[in-house]
């Protein structure tokens, strides 16, 4: 039996390449929607850990209404995710990110001036319709002309300017928590400054013209998705299964002695190791192969998550959360720089957008369950996925390794044929 994804020799597949010379990879686009993407985030998190305070504290709402408004918020994004993908590769790309980035700008609006929970869900499920249609759009965009050896530098570097946000947010979030006296409504307006700024800047995104004929009907795009793709994103989502939101980790965290600043700052220090990471991450990537970069992650996954289940110490903790920063950077970014390379150019936003959804929606299973059993410390949820993390793990190390050596996996000097 062949890990899901490995060719006839059982070595893990990207798409067909041939030898080119190395290229620059730090593209235009890919500095515009890196910075694009650090404002928005530094929108969302500015909102993140004040919107369930918000809530409850302001607003009257019981906790079940936190779980509601986030629940909907994220399949509302997976949902247009899916449906995003197909658009992007029949489409002109740069007016939906514009699209989609206006929305999240509009969304972060409708919460801050609303003034009863209804209208806060609404703004969220606004703000995250606009995440799921801009993400596949952009980042088949980002990998626009990229040689496939690149791919990873590329997504690295992407993750780490975007992720710089979600440490810039929550210590602007604190700032502005203090300078309005505690009060948070006023702090909810501070984040429509950068999401509306993160608009502006895709003006500067540049997108060539592709020919009628190469753009495929929405559905049919779906259909010419390769059967290696599939298998990789089988395995990639049944892992998304156990990989469940972070603010249960958060919440564990303070379940064992954190206070309110301390789970803020750990979520601080945690999206720092995951930006500081991203990009050696990406590179290395490159010189080894996704697949065992992601391998790699999950180690990381499974010490996190175990160890984090098992102390009731919060120094232990501090390096746990900090474990964890690397394993992300090691599976967001890689993971969509090794979808990148199973398929071709003209079909990039399709895979991106239907991994992404169904990613999305394996994570919101992994937050039901896990919530279901979480009791009243959340050891059983952390212990049950960091084995099965360790179990992924070990398999793709070994298939990865052991498998034949001179397949279909990207190196340093190579590149797709789509995308010359």
């Amino acid at each position: 039996m062949r890990w899901p994804g490995a060719d006839s020799g059982g070595r893990l597949g990207t798409l067909d390449r041939v030898t080119v010379d190395r290229g620059g990879w730090l593209t235009r686009n890919v500095w515009v929607l890196s910075v694009v993407s650090l404002l928005q985030d530094t929108a969302s998190e500015l909102l993140y850990p004040l919107l369930p305070i918000y809530l409850t504290a302001v607003l009257g709402a019981p906790p079940s209404v936190v779980g509601a408004v986030e629940g909907a918020a994220e399949g509302a994004a997976s949902l247009t995710k899916v449906a995003s993908g197909p658009l992007g590769d029949r489409f002109a790309r740069r007016p939906l990110i514009a699209t989609g980035y206006g929305m999240a700008a509009l969304g972060k609006l409708i919460v801050a001036a609303a003034g009863a929970w209804p209208g806060v869900l609404a703004g969220r499920v606004v703000d995250r319709l606009g995440k799921g249609l801009r993400g596949a759009p952009r980042d088949a965009l980002l990998v626009d002309g990229i040689d496939t050896a690149a791919r990873g530098r590329v997504f690295g570097f992407h993750r780490a300017m975007d992720t710089a946000g979600a440490v810039i947010g929550p210590l602007l979030g604190l700032a502005g928590y203090e300078l309005f006296d505690h009060r948070i409504a006023p702090v909810l307006y501070l984040a429509v400054i950068p999401g509306v700024l993160s608009v502006l800047l895709v003006i500067w995104v540049r997108e060539t013209k592709r020919p009628r004929e190469s753009r495929p009907p929405v559905l049919a795009g779906l259909r010419q998705l390769p059967r290696r793709y599939w298998r990789v994103v089988a395995a990639l989502v049944a892992f998304a299964l156990v990989n469940f939101p972070d603010a249960l980790l958060l919440l564990r965290l303070n379940e064992i002695g954190f206070g309110v600043a301390g789970v803020v700052l750990a979520y601080v220090g945690y999206n720092a190791v995951y930006a500081l990471a991203s990009y050696p991450a990406g590179a290395l990537a490159d010189k080894l192969t996704p697949p065992t970069v992601f391998a790699i992650g999950l180690v990381f996954f499974a010490v996190g998550y175990l160890g984090v289940g098992l102390t009731t110490n919060t120094v232990a903790a501090w390096v746990l959360i900090a474990v964890y920063g690397v394993f992300t950077a090691c599976y967001d970014g890689v993971g969509k720089a090794w979808i990148s390379t199973l398929i071709p150019h003209d079909l990039q936003s399709s895979a991106q957008g239907v991994f992404q959804g169904l990613s999305g929606f394996a994570v919101l299973g992994a937050g039901l369950w896990a919530g279901f059993l979480w009791g009243a410390a959340g050891q059983l949820p952390l212990l049950v996925s960091g084995g099965v993390g360790a179990l992924f793990a070990v398999g793709l190390l070994i298939w990865n390794f052991v498998a034949p050596k001179g397949s279909d996996v990207p190196n340093a000097n190579t590149v797709d044929r789509s995308t010359r």
